[in-house]
């Protein structure tokens, strides 16, 4: 196993993100998608983790190099960035997977956190033969369902001031209207951003409940 940062072309730009790869080769790929705080040591790790786990893990940095340590930095950096370049980095992430040696080129795996959530629904709509499954960490988006072919699973709190219930609902609701059988694991009086070994909210025992069920989701 061993994890790098890269640079990849983003329409004609330089991107940066982070590679990890496991021992064997032709694994199965999946991206990162991190939370509004950037492409910090958490998501690298995170990316370490999979990598030992038999996965080519690859998390493509959102922010461009910023990284915020509390909420109030993290709402600077989102209200100065750009969406288009986000998406346009979003979009470019199985592309770039697919073009390495080391990766199955089959559909992939993507893992979202908050912010990345939403985009990895953003991805798996515009981008259905490419994505087969998705896992979302406390974030919801309204995305085109209707194109969306991925299998989903899900992990939320029951009393996130960030996303409530209702709207977590309503999001599960759209996705079996559009025809797709999400799994939303509810993880009670946890906080937002739970999953995070690094966040002042994290818990031990949900994270590892969530490692697990995240493993058991990704294997399948």
């Amino acid at each position: 196993m061993s994890g790098q940062d890269v640079t990849f072309d983003v329409n004609g730009a330089s991107s940066n993100g982070y590679l990890s790869l496991p021992s064997q080769s032709n694994a199965p790929g999946v991206i990162v998608l991190h939370a509004w705080w950037g492409l910090n040591q958490f998501f690298k790790n995170l990316c370490d983790r999979l990598a030992a786990e038999g996965f080519v893990a690859f998390a493509p940095d959102l922010n461009e190099g910023k990284i915020a340590t509390t909420i109030d930095e993290a709402k600077q950096i989102m209200s100065g960035s750009d969406s288009e370049r986000k998406h346009a980095i979003v979009a470019e992430a199985p592309d770039f997977l697919r073009g390495r040696l080391e990766v199955q080129k089959d559909s992939f795996s993507v893992i979202g956190f908050s912010m990345g959530a939403a985009w990895s629904l953003v991805l798996a709509s515009e981008r259905p033969e490419d994505i087969s499954k998705v896992v979302l960490l406390y974030g919801i988006e309204g995305a085109d369902f209707a194109t969306v072919k991925a299998e989903i699973l899900g992990h939320y709190s029951d009393v996130d001031e960030w996303e409530p219930m209702d709207g977590i609902r309503a999001m599960e609701a759209d996705m079996r209207t559009a025809g797709l059988a999400p799994t939303f694991h509810i993880y009670p009086q946890r906080s937002h951003w739970f999953f995070e070994a690094d966040r002042p909210e994290f818990d031990p025992q949900a994270a590892a409940l969530a490692w697990t069920r995240t493993l058991e989701f990704l294997r399948k």
